[in-house]
């Protein structure tokens, strides 16, 4: 009997040895652990931005520059992302381990796209931009969640291999 690629994943844990060895030697790494808190922080302060306008009115164009950098960053984080899952596991995109993280990373990017285009095409009314930016800050924190709780599994494996 063979083992699937999942089950192999599930029987030695979040990573294999020798993707392990890879995660821990790539820049990439690094580049990923650098974005992503640099990617909160910004994201706390649009929030806050966001919020203060939906109750003041007031405030505008400092939310909606502080939407696109946090829009910008989104989008390196995820190309960067990419590039370390082709490193680590051998595939661009959608690697077992990561693969609702990716699908979920892929609905954030949508709503966040979305956004930035009814801001440049101007069809969208501001209070509308802003219900979606709300739900794509929901989505960005679940993605973030889902990242943070592989983080914890892969302490939680590295743990268990000593």
């Amino acid at each position: 009997m063979t083992m699937t690629s999942s089950q192999n994943l599930q029987s030695s844990g979040l990573y294999t040895q020798d993707q392990r060895s890879r995660r821990d030697t790539t820049v990439w790494t690094t580049v990923q652990g650098i974005l992503a808190p640099l990617q909160f922080l910004v994201f706390l302060v649009s929030l806050f931005l966001v919020i203060s306008y939906m109750i003041t009115g007031l405030g505008y164009e400092i939310m909606t520059v502080s939407i696109i950098a946090k829009t910008l960053l989104l989008y390196i984080i995820m190309i960067t992302g990419a590039i370390w899952e082709k490193v680590v596991f051998g595939q661009w995109l959608f690697a077992p381990a990561f693969f609702w993280e990716d699908v979920v990373s892929f609905g954030v990017i949508a709503l966040h796209s979305l956004y930035i285009y009814g801001l440049i095409q101007g069809t969208i009314s501001a209070d509308t931009l802003v219900l979606i930016i709300l739900a794509a800050y929901v989505s960005y924190v679940i993605n973030a969640g889902q990242f943070l709780w592989k983080l914890r599994v892969a302490r939680l494996q590295m743990e268990g291999a000593s």
